[in-house]
């Protein structure tokens, strides 16, 4: 990726799901948790199945979304909270059992990663930013029903991380490699737009080996 591809979305699919808006400002971002990723539904299908995931969300595709259940979950406080914002991957997991108790396995997957494609959909519109592309990273872009979800709403600009030489299953790791040397060469790592802070700061501490 180059100046030429900014404005940008990074969009991480983890156990819960991020986004980064890079304006062609360094340090004009803009990062928050949107909500789920794969955690909930990598959660129910062990619990269903035995399975750790959904393979290529095959099990969700098989599935009905139940629209009811759907919007019951986006009405939570979470989404209407201002940002910057962060979550862990649990923070939906006792609201959506309970949602989802009586549901097929499928149907329960279906629900899911409609859940965790509409909350993505749903904080991309609300930013209101522009941007060229929005590059999928994480192993939810190994989902066909999450990337296709996303897809229907962001035809002409999603990709996957690998499509602009990224390693899209490294990726976390190599950023926090990346904030290590921005930290030790005393940059800032933390923006207003990312944390909240008051204005661009460095941190973390170097212990060099005795």
């Amino acid at each position: 990726m180059n100046s030429q591809d900014l404005p940008a979305i990074i969009l991480n699919i983890g156990g819960v799901a991020n986004i980064t808006w890079v304006d062609t400002l360094d340090e004009n971002l803009i990062g928050f948790d949107t909500g789920p990723g794969n955690a909930l539904i990598d959660d129910w299908i062990k619990k269903k199945t035995g399975r750790h995931y959904d393979n290529n969300g095959f099990l969700a595709s098989q599935g009905q979304v139940h629209e009811g259940i759907l919007t019951e979950l986006l009405a939570h406080p979470y989404f209407s909270a201002s940002i910057p914002k962060s979550l862990d991957r649990n923070f939906f997991k006792n609201l959506t059992e309970t949602a989802i108790a009586n549901l097929s396995v499928e149907d329960g997957a279906a629900t899911l990663s409609a859940f965790t494609i509409k909350s993505i959909t749903n904080a991309i519109n609300k930013l209101s930013k522009p941007f060229k592309k929005c590059i999928v990273a994480g192993g939810g872009r190994h989902n066909a029903s999450l990337m296709s979800g996303l897809k229907e709403s962001f035809p002409d600009q999603l990709i996957s991380s690998n499509d602009v030489g990224w390693s899209g299953d490294a990726i976390e790791a190599q950023a926090f490699a990346f904030l290590a040397v921005r930290s030790r060469l005393n940059l800032p790592i933390s923006f207003p737009g990312t944390t909240g802070v008051s204005k661009p700061q460095t941190g973390g501490v170097f212990h060099p080996k005795n």
